[in-house]
Order: structure tokens, then sequence, then C-alpha cells
């Protein structure tokens, strides 16, 4: 009797070449996951890696003609489970499908493919005197597929936008194996739904991106820098809302409460100047060059020193930028250095962002645990940190309630459950709670019709039941 998947396993061997389907159990594992370990993850049947749209559509018609699950997957830097395998099912990796196919410079637009490095695009348009926007903090080797996927955002938010805000148009494998073209590249343009909007962000569970058109910018200048340390994260929380209510814009304004400071500090071997105890540090840059920017970073100044800033520094030094950029880069590798961690993805109203600080510090003492919160102030996307053992069984338990607690905390806030990393198969129960039952069912509907076999990625995001 043959063994279940043979037939399937032929044809995918078929259509791409043996050595793109891979089946070896040691190799498989390695791309049953992404960087949340804390998410269910399945043994694959395989992975295929196609290296064209073709070996996409391939792939889909294979799989689809014989009822197994597809579940696209970039170079697996998420962090909230999203492109984890389930058992038995196909991962397609699309790493493979790295063209950067065009830069019109003219038009300030690239058409690339979903395994481009987010970098390596970055500094293919800088070329031609051209920048693209987002950058999530992996952005030295995660896909624009996934950050497509997953709608990610970055240090640059405050500014730009997410990735969202930066696509014309894409090419989709639906599930039916048919290539579905949305968007222009065209500017402006509202012929019908905003299919594009609808795919970005749905975490492979519509379809599979197989080329994207992006909105360029004119390459900003190097930014000048500034950081303000503050007593209490109250303060730096006033200092935040100043900024806004000021009408200012700066390229990236980012915040780091005293758990989060004292990590990197020992991570780097170095002092922030963060001050008392319980102090925070708000990290801000201005690209705009020359004295538009030194009159910039002078206006964020006065508003930090009047929310209560106990040290202000302003710097027009590139290499001293980075060094205090690398500061707030190193916080996820900082914050390892004490345990295994769960990292929440929480946005607030920017009012909000102290209350949100005091909130886990309040969780922390409650569960036990080092719980520390860094993010982009300047949009309120934050990313509490829950610090444990992980050969401690009792402290799984407390570091989930934790988790939990920050996001129902998120909520009661006025915020959302995710800013930049997705659903996944982490948070499908708090994504209900947020949309409420009719938010749920339109999302089932969509779903049911764009794919009725349920064959991308289910049971992320949410469930069909």
């Amino acid at each position: 009797m043959e063994e279940p998947g043979t037939a399937l396993l032929s044809d995918l061997r078929a259509a791409l070449g043996a050595e793109a389907v891979l089946t070896d159990p040691d190799v498989t594992a390695a791309y049953a996951r992404d960087e949340m370990p804390l998410a269910p993850s399945g043994k694959p049947l395989a992975v295929v890696l196609p290296a064209d749209v073709a070996g996409v559509r391939a792939v889909v018609r294979c799989c689809s003609a014989a009822g197994v699950p597809i579940v696209p997957r970039g170079a697996g830097s998420g962090i909230s489970g999203g492109a984890n395998a389930i058992e038995g099912c196909v991962v397609l990796v699309t790493t493979k499908l790295d063209r950067i196919v065009e830069i019109d410079a003219d038009n300030r637009l690239a058409v690339v493919e979903p395994g481009v490095v987010n970098l390596k695009l970055r500094e293919a348009v800088a070329e031609h005197g051209l920048f693209y926007a987002p950058d999530p903090s992996s952005f030295d080797w995660c896909t624009i597929g996934g950050n497509l996927a997953t709608n990610a955002g970055g240090l640059c938010c405050v500014k730009y936008g997410v990735t969202a805000d930066s696509v014309l148009g894409l090419d989709v494998v639906l599930a039916d194996g048919s290539l579905l073209t949305t968007g222009r590249r065209t500017v402006k343009g509202v012929a019908g739904y905003d299919l594009t909007k609808l795919f970005v962000g749905s975490e492979g569970t519509l379809g599979v991106i197989t080329r994207a058109t992006l909105a360029l910018r004119p390459l900003p200048h190097a930014p000048g820098t500034l950081v303000a340390a503050f007593g209490s994260s109250r303060d730096a929380g006033a200092a935040v809302s100043g900024v806004v209510r000021a009408g200012l814009v700066p390229s990236l304004m980012e915040i780091m409460d005293a758990t989060t400071i004292d990590a990197v500090q020992r991570h780097l071997n170095t002092d922030l100047g963060a001050g008392t105890e319980g102090g925070t540090l708000l990290l801000c840059q201005s690209d705009v060059g020359g004295e538009a920017a030194t009159a910039e970073l002078a206006a964020i100044a006065k508003v930090c020193e009047a929310a209560g800033a106990e040290l202000v520094h302003a710097t027009d030094d590139f290499a001293e930028g980075e060094l205090l950029m690398k500061a707030r880069r190193s916080v996820h590798y900082a914050i390892s250095a004490y345990g295994a961690t769960m990292t929440d993805d929480v946005c607030v109203p920017r009012t909000r962002i102290a209350e949100l600080i005091e909130g886990c510090e309040r969780i922390s003492a409650e569960a036990g645990l080092k719980i520390a919160v860094c993010g982009h102030a300047g949009d309120g996307n934050m990313h509490p940190t829950v610090v444990y053992d992980a050969a401690v069984e009792s402290e799984f338990g407390r570091a989930k309630r934790a988790f939990d607690a920050i996001l129902e905390l998120g909520l009661s806030l006025g915020g959302t459950i995710t800013g930049e990393h997705g659903v996944g198969k982490f948070k499908q129960e708090w994504l209900e709670r947020e949309l409420g039952p009719i938010g749920l069912d339109v999302h089932r509907r969509l779903k049911k019709a764009l794919d009725p076999g349920n064959l991308f990625n289910p049971g992320s995001m949410f469930s069909l039941d």
C-alpha cells in the first residue's frame, strides 16, 4: 500500500526537480518554525523551494489536488509562529525567488520577488539615490515576502509608515493556482477594491505573494541623533506626547525602560547615562539634514527638558549616532542573556505609553518575572519582553499568564494586540477578542471566498469554525 503523500511528493519532484523537494526530517525540522519557540508547530511532509512563479503555481496546484495544506515561509524571522508548519503540510519557502526585477528611479518604484532580503533592497535602491523605508529590526536577514505577509514595521514607522504604506501592487498565486495581479504602478489609483491591502498582512492565509511593486522615496540625509534620559516612564511618556503635540515628526523615536537599559548596558559594557533607578531613555533621529535637522532636534530637546529630562544630548556626528542606535538594535540579544523570552507586540495610543510601561511593572511584580519594555514611541508600538527559565515548568506558566496580561492591558488602554509582528499561531484567541464576532465573521467569509479548501496556512490567525 502506498504511503500517504507519496503521490504528492512524486508530483512535486516532477514539477520542481528532486533537489527542490526536501523530506529528510533533520533538514525539514529547520523549516518547521520561526523565531517564536512557544507557538505550536508540526512535522511537515516536505519543504519545497521553487525558483520561480511557475514553480509556486505548480506546488499550489499539486497540493490543492492532494488536499494537503501549504504553509508559506520566507526567512523565518517572524516571532508570532505565523510560518510554523502544521502536521503533514508542505512548507513553501520563497527565498529562491530573490530577484530585484526592476528599479525605476524616475517613477521611484522597485519591482521585487519575495525572497529579496530587506537590507539588500535598501542598498540597491540607495545606489539610485532612493530609499525603501520599512526597516524591521531583522532587516539584515528578513525577506520582503515575510515583511509583506505580516505588514512589518520597524524603527522608522513614525515618519514613513509600515510596509503597506510602501506597496503599490502585488502578484499573488491563489488557491486554484491562478495568478492575481493587484494594484498599479501609478501614484494614484482607486479602481475597484483595494486588493493589495487585503493581501498585505494576511500572513499567508489567502495566497502566496510572488512579486511586489514597491514605492520608494528620495534618500534622506544622514540623521542627527538625540538621546534624553528621564527619571520615570511617566516623564518620558509626557515628552512623547509633547513631541506629537508640537507637530514634530522625527524619523525615529524609540523608548527603553529601566530593565531594558540595564540589559543593554551589561551587554555592551557601556553607560547610556540613564541616571536614576527606574530611568527611561528616549532616542530620536532627524533625517531632514543640515540646519533643519539641528532645529528639529533642538525643538525635541526643548520638549524633553520641559517634561523633566535629566539629561539631553544631541549630535550630528553620524558615527556617534550609530553607537546610540546600536544600543537600541541590540535589545533583543541583551535581554536574551537573562533567559528564555516571550516578546509581546502591543500598540497603544501614544498618550498611554507610560501607562503601559507602568502596567508592565505591576505585571512583572505579580508574576515574579523580569519584563523589559522597549518600542517605537513614535507610533505607540511597544515590545514588552517576558523573561523566564525554560527549564522550570512553573515559570513557563507564569510567563504565559504575564504575556496574556500584557495583551489585556494593551486592549484596555485602547490599543491592539499586534502592531507589526502579526497574530500567527500564538494570538488567535486575542484576535477574536479584539475584532469581535462580526469582525471575525467577515474575516472567515473572505478566507472561504478566496481559499474555500482552507489550503493556505490553516489555523493561523483564526480558525474557520
